[in-house]
């Protein structure tokens, strides 16, 4: 047992400490799961549905709460409001989804037979939760879970452990059954233990590339199934026939909203030449606009990033890329806040950059973006697929043949056209290569929280 403490990106303060669940609490909760979820699958589903409903409204009774306390705990600014916008969304439409997503499916019919699949739940679902969209990521497999059949525990991130909480109690207030769902504040000895001694059924886990690989190393040999979504260095292609201040304005936003802390958020441009010296200066100048302060404060748009380290990471990658004859567009001294050994980091543009540069290939999760000019569709695309990611790509162009043409070469998990930073829970979430394996939302999110089981019923013998 240890203390697990937050603390807080915007100055330093502590905002919540925890003390982890000893063992005896651990074995408990897994237990009252294992129960709880062997009388919830057989819970109608409509009631299952139901539960989610009030789960959402419980959350959204939180909201004035939340948002300040979503800034304390990982800098994004009040101003925007939290996130329970694009949560309600999801748990909407999962619960929309659900009836035709688990209902049976019945292959053509065989006389003197019944025969059908049947989705049942897989169990004791684990979620290990990430601090930057740390409701969003959560709920994208905890709603499902549940209104699968499923128990769940939440593991959630340092960072924001306070969402922890909040996730119990709207489930504790929706009238969840006891132990259906449990947050527990968990060491990483204590989840790699739950996870080798193949507690649970299923994990699912946001984060790193290196803390993908430590779940599955943990989970080896036990068979538990797994959704990872990790790292990412989503790419934006802008083509010559782009709707060019729509474009700039959107992909300045879709790189630097929460500081550039975002799993689809953009960190690499490719612009057609026709375009690019236009867009470089467009784009500059929007980001030039940026308010870097307090995140409490109702004008700042651009707060810290979670914690030093990451502003740090960005740092150096910016530092590697300027000396090896980057250019940088703009100087962290119009941006006061700014400050070396603080979260405190300023939007940066970058160009005359190539992919020998980290800033290019390595996941930078945060408010730094290089620019590159192409020639043409081949550059972009061969430009596009050479990273060793791939969460989202987006196309900005007037042409949906050709975003789709373009879309089918990409290495990627979704293609957005003209849009970036947007997550459909009506398609499925997923990646490719080291972003991941599974997928999470749509109807194939509900896939990967069941397992299939066939009913081959012969009537006349």
């Amino acid at each position: 047992m240890s203390e697990i403490v937050c603390v807080s990106p915007v100055d330093g303060r502590e905002v919540a400490r925890k003390t982890t669940a000893t063992p005896a609490e651990i074995e408990t909760a897994l237990a009252e799961a294992r129960a709880a979820q062997a009388a919830w699958r057989k819970t109608p589903l409509s009631e299952r549905k139901a539960l989610a409903v009030r789960f959402m409204d419980a959350l959204l009774s939180m909201n004035q709460e939340v948002v300040p306390e979503l800034a304390l705990q990982m800098g994004r600014p009040v101003r925007y409001g939290g996130e329970f916008r694009p949560v309600e969304e999801r748990v909407r439409t999962m619960i929309e989804l659900a009836d035709s997503s688990l209902a049976d499916i019945v292959p053509k019919e065989r006389d003197g037979f019944r025969r059908f699949i049947r989705r049942d739940p897989l169990g004791v679902v684990m979620v290990i939760a990430p601090w930057n969209y740390p409701f969003l990521t959560a709920v994208n497999s905890i709603v499902p879970a549940i209104i699968a059949g499923n128990a769940v525990i939440l593991k959630h991130a340092t960072q924001t452990i306070l969402v922890g909480d909040r996730f119990q109690q709207a489930m504790d207030r929706a009238g969840a059954p006891k132990g259906l769902f449990r947050t527990l504040v968990l060491t990483h000895d204590d989840t790699t233990k739950i996870l080798s001694s193949g507690s649970v059924d299923h994990v699912n886990f946001t984060g790193s590339v290196a803390g993908g690989r430590a779940i599955e190393k943990a989970a080896a040999g036990t068979f538990t199934t797994m959704g990872l979504e990790l790292g990412g260095k989503d790419p934006a292609y802008v083509r010559a026939d782009a709707n060019f201040d729509y474009a700039v304005e959107n992909l300045v936003d879709g790189a630097f909203y929460n500081s550039g802390q975002c799993c689809c958020g953009i960190e690499r441009i490719y612009v057609h030449e026709s375009l690019y010296d236009g867009f470089v200066e467009k784009f500059s100048d929007i980001t030039s606009k940026y308010v870097l302060g307090n995140p409490l404060d109702e004008t700042t748009t651009l707060g810290p990033m979670a914690h030093v380290r990451f502003a740090d990471l960005v740092r150096e990658q910016t530092a590697e890329a300027l000396a090896k004859g980057a250019k940088a567009h703009l100087d962290p001294k119009d941006f006061p806040a700014d400050k070396a050994g603080t979260p405190y980091l300023a939007p940066q543009v970058l160009t005359d950059v190539d992919h020998s540069m980290k800033v290019m290939k390595d996941e930078s999760f945060g408010p730094v973006v290089g620019i590159m000019k192409v020639k043409d569709d081949a550059e972009a695309i061969r430009l596009m697929n050479d990273s060793p990611y791939g969460l989202t790509a987006s196309i900005w162009t007037q042409d949906v043949d050709k975003a789709e043409e373009l879309g089918n070469q990409v290495e990627t998990g979704t293609v957005f056209m003209n849009r970036c930073d947007y997550l459909d829970p009506a398609l499925a979430w997923t990646g490719v290569k080291d972003t991941g394996r599974g997928a999470s939302l749509s109807e194939l999110g509900y896939g990967m929280l069941t397992r299939p089981k066939s009913f081959h019923l012969r009537e006349k013998i």
